[in-house]
């Protein structure tokens, strides 16, 4: 997908449907990529996050390496046709849709996100792809955005699908019961499915951990940095893959991490799972 034009801040201004107000993680993600569909209020959520931890930006970088790694092998390799990607962001960077149908072109990628700039965009990028379709929800509604017609004209839960939770589960607090969410999600999808999950990663007691939580908090009003144990609990009924849940660029990397004791490697945390 191509990010837009120059212009492109005037245009979404215009409708009053986009909160141009108030920082959204898919914007802030967006500007963390070097995509040009966010607003000021985006970039200095960004800014100041890169103030405290300036790895970000390669830690989105790698959030999304690993995604094109993980659809690819499923895609490719173990006949996944349907790939539901919850919280999928705006359209900056090579997404799901174009690694997996570039495996196999009638893949189903159906993209959920509850800022409304993401639909704006994917309506006139994905026009004429007839596989491929763009939905406003709020994950924290799974049942009902699973029940959505535009979601169930694409995806068929009767058959494996792949459930795309990358970045998106650290944006919702404890009291939101992401468990949950992703227990409903599970238990609606077919035994040989596969739940793709990353999340900020507490270092120890690294302060530059503690206080990007603190500031995401304020400034994004989402933010939740999590143990290994606590992602590992999203994987409760899952059979995970190897080599199991480990910093992004450790999961079957393409090049040699030459050194995987840098915050930029550490500090996000993913898997992938298969329903049993």
């Amino acid at each position: 997908m191509e990010a837009n034009s120059p212009n492109s801040e005037v245009h979404m201004a215009e409708s009053p449907q986009i909160p141009i107000g108030v920082p959204t993680a898919a914007r802030v993600y967006d500007v963390m990529l070097g995509g040009k569909d966010n607003y000021a209020v985006d970039r200095a959520v960004a800014e100041a996050s890169l103030a405290i931890m300036p790895e970000l930006r390669e830690i989105a970088l790698h959030n999304r390496a690993i995604l094109h790694r993980v659809v690819h092998h499923l895609a490719a390799d173990e006949g996944i046709t349907q790939f539901l990607d919850l919280g999928s962001g705006l359209p900056t960077v090579r997404n799901t849709h174009e690694v997996a149908q570039e495996a196999n072109p009638s893949a189903h990628v159906v993209y959920v996100d509850i800022d409304p700039i993401v639909l704006a965009h994917g309506r006139a990028i994905l026009a004429d792809n007839a596989n491929t379709t763009v939905v406003t929800a709020d994950i924290r509604q799974p049942a009902e955005l699973l029940e959505r017609p535009e979601v169930r004209a694409l995806i068929d839960f009767d058959r494996p699908v792949c459930i795309i939770l990358a970045g998106i589960l650290h944006h919702l607090a404890d009291d939101e019961n992401p468990g949950q969410i992703v227990r409903t999600l599970r238990d609606a999808v077919p035994s040989g499915s596969y739940f793709f999950i990353t999340n900020f990663t507490r270092l120890g007691d690294a302060p530059e951990s503690v206080a990007l939580e603190k500031q995401l908090l304020e400034q994004l009003g989402t933010g939740r940095v999590r143990t290994p144990a606590e992602l590992a609990a999203f994987f409760d009924g899952l059979e995970i893959l190897p080599p199991g849940l480990v910093p992004l660029p450790l999961w079957r990397p393409e090049e040699p991490v030459l050194d995987a004791s840098t915050v930029d490697v550490r500090f996000m945390t993913g898997g992938v799972g298969r329903k049993p």
